[in-house]
């Protein structure tokens, strides 16, 4: 593996170094979201499974820097970022925002780089054929906290302490701008193989939208459904570990 910069290194948290694992897990946070999000998923990982968890600017030891807007520019910035990490088979899990943006990634590695991603897990978001009509990004600040608390995906002690929120929104903030603004260009299918996960709850989408994932790849694209809401994994967290694990490429 190829020397990382120091900028890249803010984009990159390794909790649990598996230098010699058999595959790479590259785990993407939803809006509003950050790597620690995933620190049990590296911890419950097998040996075999070296993970990755990308931490947005804008957020917690990047809060000084300036957020960013566009899933097009977040794609750019974390495809640069993981090509020193593609010399082993690489995995992608995105949740919410995040598999929008895995799906971004995915497409640039495959068609400008060469690299084809063992698998795409795509969780709790729409196929990037189903877009929405939303507006979150637009509410004022206590409409926008609302939405946050629905979906039950931060923390409710930062929910309750108004200076830690206020530190928050503006990451919260231009992440669903992000995720709302999104147009999927045209272009080819994936070439690697789609895994679809969704809560049956899920207000966000609807289990037809994260069915119809199928029709972005060429590949094969499974499709699993968990009791729950947005954030299912929250609590159906040993099934999707298994799950990650079982599609992980073994020595």
């Amino acid at each position: 593996m190829t020397t990382l910069t120091e900028q890249d290194r803010r984009w990159i948290r390794r909790y649990h170094p598996r230098p010699d694992a058999a595959a790479r897990l590259v785990c993407l946070p939803h809006a509003g979201g950050s790597a620690p999000f995933y620190r049990p998923v590296s911890a419950g990982m097998p040996a075999s499974v070296d993970v990755l968890a990308v931490q947005y600017p804008g957020r917690q030891d990047r809060r000084d820097e300036p957020c960013l807007t566009s899933i097009q520019e977040l794609a750019d910035h974390v495809t640069s970022v993981l090509l020193p990490w593609t010399d082993r088979p690489l995995l992608l899990f995105g949740h919410s925002m995040g598999a929008t943006l895995g799906f971004e990634v995915a497409r640039r590695l495959e068609c400008d780089h060469g690299v084809v991603p063992h698998a795409l897990f795509v969780s709790a978001r729409r196929a990037p054929s189903c877009p929405r009509d939303e507006t979150v990004h637009l509410r004022d600040d206590d409409g926008l906290v609302e939405e946050v608390r629905r979906l039950s995906g931060t923390d409710a002690a930062i929910l309750d302490d108004d200076e830690l929120i206020r530190m928050a929104l503006p990451a919260i903030r231009a992440d669903y701008r992000a995720a709302e603004t999104y147009v999927c260009a045209p272009g080819p299918k994936l070439r690697c193989p789609v895994v679809s996960l969704v809560g049956d709850d899920d207000p966000k989408v609807t289990v037809d939208e994260a069915r119809a994932w199928e029709r972005h790849t060429n590949a094969s694209c499974e499709f699993h459904v968990f009791p729950g809401g947005h954030f299912y994994l929250t609590h159906h967290q040993k099934d999707v570990l298994a799950l990650l694990a079982d599609h992980a490429p073994r020595r």
